[in-house]
């Protein structure tokens, strides 16, 4: 079971949780909008401008055994099966670009004025209106199941359907 925080104040305790979680202090931390059962950190969003450079991936994956699972996954070629699924699906292929453009309608609901003038005059503003989830430019393609599984906590998206549906059927496999 996760919690969605609806609350953007970052307390103490979880900034010292995901700094334990990173090894490192977490830059540009705005939020923890996933919390697990045990209110441990599960998902982060951070700044769409760090030190002055483009941060288009708006939610990163923190905890260890989610992080660890999904590096399974991939290390197992799930990201080629999804994608070659994908590719045969208009249905599908369409239903990422509009999780594209609802994320990137998300990110920019974070910004503020202040936030968006200092991108414009750094020259990010095409960065942060025509890159998705991840930061992805081609808006069909999965590039990284962890951002999209991150992305999907927040908000269900069509990548993050599809990885559930895989360890659904993994775990119906293995009790068969």
């Amino acid at each position: 079971m996760k919690w969605v925080e609806l609350n953007n104040v970052v307390s103490v305790e979880q900034r010292a949780a995901v700094a334990a979680l990173l090894g490192r202090e977490p830059r540009g931390l705005e939020a923890v909008p996933v919390l697990s059962a045990a209110r441990e950190p599960m998902v982060i969003r951070v700044s769409s401008l760090v030190d002055d450079k483009p941060f288009p991936t708006l939610y990163w994956l923190v905890d260890s055994a989610l992080n660890y699972r999904i590096d399974g996954a991939e290390a197992g070629g799930l990201i080629a099966i999804l994608q070659a699924r994908i590719d045969q699906d208009a249905a599908l292929q369409a239903a990422m670009v509009e999780d594209h453009r609802l994320h990137i309608a998300d990110r920019d609901g974070f910004m503020d004025e202040i936030q968006r003038k200092r991108i414009a005059e750094l020259g990010f503003c095409e960065v942060f209106s025509k890159r998705g989830i991840g930061g992805i430019a081609d808006f069909t393609r999965i590039r990284c199941l962890h951002t999209w599984y991150a992305a999907h906590m927040v908000r269900a998206n069509t990548v993050g359907r599809l990885l559930d549906a895989h360890w659904a059927s993994e775990a119906e496999s293995t009790r068969a």
